[in-house]
């Protein structure tokens, strides 16, 4: 998958326009089909809407829709569970800092998935985390998120100095033209130094593209609102508790696995107890991880949950095939939202 949407979302401009134009970027299993999109910003798709919605901001004071007349702005929904959304962030962080002195505002909407999202602090932290330094807009009311009719993680909006969206990329993808598009709303307005090579990013870790041609397994989501049958993709064995958006495990030695075609295995999870940590051991096919580890495994084979997240658990180094991975919980409380892939 290559961004995540909001389920019973309202449908309105966002549908609209990706049922009339074609909604951008790759897709994975059960999406629409690749289609090209014109490497150059369409003729208007209405105006932005208002920020008065944010319930905080980050990097700047309040940012408002008449204030950014006469500056290009690329307006960015994010979550910062979404791995879609992170194996985007590295280009929209060049873009900040190549086109700002020439007049161009990101501005970041942070509009939470998952509870734990809505949390200031943890988006803070989260920012300062992975080097954001552009305007960040907090949106835990989704008011935003619904000014702009928008459905997804990660949706780019591409405005020009009068106001006006020119442009839109729903998912991941489309960087180079994305940056043409930029270039061009600059051009509008007189620059004339925005040429050159697209922006040059060397992505690791989480932030790096993923495998597209051995990507067969789509985002998979455990809490009651959004789960796929256990017998299908996961299981559990002992003590769970199912709850609206996730799966809890009530004891020591309670497992959980998933089942999957893809080089990367991520997990947003957390601790159900704030502050509370929880010691998980990770197997992959009944054996220990080694070379497979992901980033935030240790090297005996576990990971120590600590806060709600996106966790890196499995990178293979070799040829891709089905795979089976299992969390064994080492001490009760561990709370899984769901698994995504690369």
């Amino acid at each position: 998958m290559t961004r995540r949407g909001l389920v019973g979302g309202t449908v309105g401009v966002a549908a609209a326009l990706g049922a009339a134009l074609g909604v951008s970027g790759r897709y994975g299993l059960g999406d629409e089909p690749d289609e090209e999109r014109p490497a150059f910003p369409r003729s208007f798709e209405g105006a932005m809407p208002s920020f008065d919605g944010a319930t905080g901001w980050i990097n700047t004071a309040p940012l408002s829709a008449a204030g950014l007349r006469g500056k290009v702005v690329v307006v960015e929904f994010w979550t910062f569970s979404c791995i879609n959304w992170r194996r985007q962030l590295p280009y929209v962080r060049a873009w900040a800092d190549r086109y700002r002195d020439r007049g161009l505002v990101v501005i970041g909407v942070h509009t939470p998935e998952f509870g734990f999202e809505r949390d200031a602090a943890r988006v803070q932290r989260a920012a300062d985390a992975m080097r954001i330094t552009y305007p960040i807009a907090i949106d835990s009311s989704h008011a935003i998120w619904n000014a702009f009719h928008n459905l997804y993680w990660p949706a780019l909006y591409f405005v020009d100095a009068r106001g006006r969206i020119r442009h839109h990329v729903f998912g991941e993808g489309e960087y180079d033209a994305s940056e043409r598009v930029i270039r061009q709303l600059l051009a509008e307005v007189g620059d004339r130094s925005a040429g050159g090579e697209p922006v040059a990013v060397e992505a690791r870790g989480l932030e790096a593209a993923p495998d597209w041609d051995d990507l067969q397994t789509s985002e998979i989501y455990v809490g009651a609102a959004r789960a796929a049958p256990p017998h299908d993709a996961w299981s559990t064995t002992g003590a769970w508790t199912i709850r609206r958006e996730s799966a809890v495990g009530d004891e020591a030695g309670a497992r959980i696995v998933v089942r999957f075609h893809a080089r990367d295995l991520h997990i947003v999870m957390g601790p159900a107890r704030a502050g509370a940590a929880v010691r998980v051991r990770i197997t992959l096919d009944g054996a220990p991880l080694g070379a497979a580890r992901g980033e935030d495994v240790a090297p005996a084979g576990d990971i120590l949950v600590t806060e709600p997240r996106l966790y890196q658990v499995v990178r293979q180094p070799g040829p891709v095939r089905d795979r089976e991975v299992e969390l064994q919980l080492l001490e009760p409380g561990l709370e899984v939202f769901s698994f995504t892939f690369g």
